[in-house]
């Protein structure tokens, strides 16, 4: 480890990639040019034991952990007097409440914008429930540690609790935890697939036929499948493997795998470092995956050939969540600061021609999700790590001098879907 280099470039095996073997011909002439990085060693060591590292960061008994206190906020209790009668109506958020055991419905607001919007109603789905994915016929299908649980959306009541075939040892709650985390469904509906976290090793992907509701494959990814996309056509699934710095591709049909490493910073640090992969989505035009990193690196992976090509970014923040919406703009969650001179949390709006406006966010935030009329986001409060408050922000993606609405939701949301 070179001593004269600051916190991020301490924890890449190499400053820009460039040996990485994944990366393609062209990776090396569109790197970003380096940045100073003057963070104290003794704060790097700090790093290697935390973040997105090995050491479990467990939630305290409240659900609270250890929020900042400026940002985080009591646990949103549903509001009876704004519960719908009958079904729940169109545009309802659903959040994942990665502190208790539920699912909570929010309204947004009437005109969605956040203004007045607030919790109406939760289910119990099973412990510390993480990714959500919502079908066609509004079941939605969560990602628990015991479990995946099915949700009537409209009814607001839990159909099941599907056990997962992959042993994940015990039930726990906390960052670290066994169980499902990133979820995702097939075009068609018939499916869903469920990244497995196995505490110290190598994880799962599970097959669930949603017609049966029943674990009908499985196929071995990397460590701590974040989070789980599909292709366009319904080919593939992909894991995006946080702690082995790589994407499994899994063939749909007869669930052979491929792995690819996605490592602009280099593996460095192992499960100690920050700069590994977390969420990704699928570009539907030529069924790219687009991962972002530390607001300085978008990793273009093509699953045909494993090349990644490298762009750059503007937000200069550790990043989770990101979601696309339907002309093409990529939409970022920036956590907050891993080094000195990093910025604050922040939503980078990504235009697809690669010019960003980024939007400060007042705390740490994870997921991200966007209206159908791709005019709204909302950025949930939960984060994986330390720091997490009980909300919601909305963002307007049109009006570019509008202020973010934050509005409460549940406990520690992290996965969201709009109804």
């Amino acid at each position: 480890m070179t001593r004269e280099r600051g916190p991020r470039a301490a924890l890449r095996a190499s400053g820009r990639g460039e040996g990485s073997p994944a990366l393609g011909p062209r990776a090396a002439l569109r790197l970003p040019g380096p940045r100073a990085r003057r963070l104290a060693l003794g704060l790097v060591a700090a790093a290697l034991l935390a973040g997105c590292s090995a050491g479990p960061t467990e939630a305290a008994p409240d659900g609270q952990g250890t929020p900042d206190a400026s940002t985080a906020t009591g646990a949103a209790t549903p509001d009876p007097s704004r519960a719908p009668t009958g079904r729940t109506p169109d545009g309802t958020l659903l959040v994942a409440d990665f502190g208790s055991d539920t699912v909570t419905f929010v309204d947004p607001g009437r005109d969605g914008s956040g203004k007045g919007g607030a919790p109406i109603a939760s289910v119990r789905v099973g412990t510390a429930p993480y990714g959500l994915v919502v079908g066609e016929d509004g079941r939605a299908w969560v990602a628990t540690a015991e479990g995946v649980a099915v949700v009537d959306t409209r009814e607001r009541t839990r159909l099941a609790l599907i056990p997962y075939g992959t042993e994940s040892g015990p039930v726990t709650t906390g960052e670290y935890r066994g169980g499902g985390m990133g979820i995702a469904l097939a075009p068609d509906g018939k499916h869903v697939y469920v990244g497995v976290n196995v505490p110290g090793g190598d994880g799962a992907v599970e097959v669930i036929d949603t017609a049966t509701r029943e674990v009908t494959g499985t196929a071995p990814v990397g460590m701590r499948p974040f989070d789980v996309d599909v292709s366009p056509d319904g080919r593939e699934v992909y894991a995006t493997d946080h702690d082995s710095f790589d994407v499994t591709a899994v063939d749909a049909d007869s669930l052979e795998t491929r792995r690819m490493e996605v490592a602009p910073y280099g593996t460095e640090g192992g499960l100690g470092s920050w700069l590994k992969p977390h969420y990704a989505v699928v570009r539907p035009e030529d069924g790219k995956l687009l991962l972002p990193f530390e607001g300085e690196r978008l990793a273009v992976l093509d699953p045909r050939t494993g090349e990644v090509t490298i762009e750059p970014m503007t937000a200069n923040t550790h990043q989770h969540g990101a979601a696309l919406t339907s002309d093409g703009t990529l939409l970022v969650v920036g956590t907050g600061p891993i080094g000195s001179d990093d910025e604050d949390p922040s939503l980078t709006v990504r235009s697809p021609d690669g010019e960003e406006r980024v939007v400060p966010l007042d705390g740490p935030h994870e997921d991200v999700a966007v209206s159908k009329d791709g005019r709204t986001a909302y950025v949930t409060g939960g984060f994986t790590r330390d720091g997490y408050w009980n909300g919601i922000t909305v963002v307007d993606l049109d009006d570019e001098e509008s202020e973010p609405v934050r509005l409460k939701a549940g406990n520690r949301p992290l996965g969201i879907a709009i109804l």
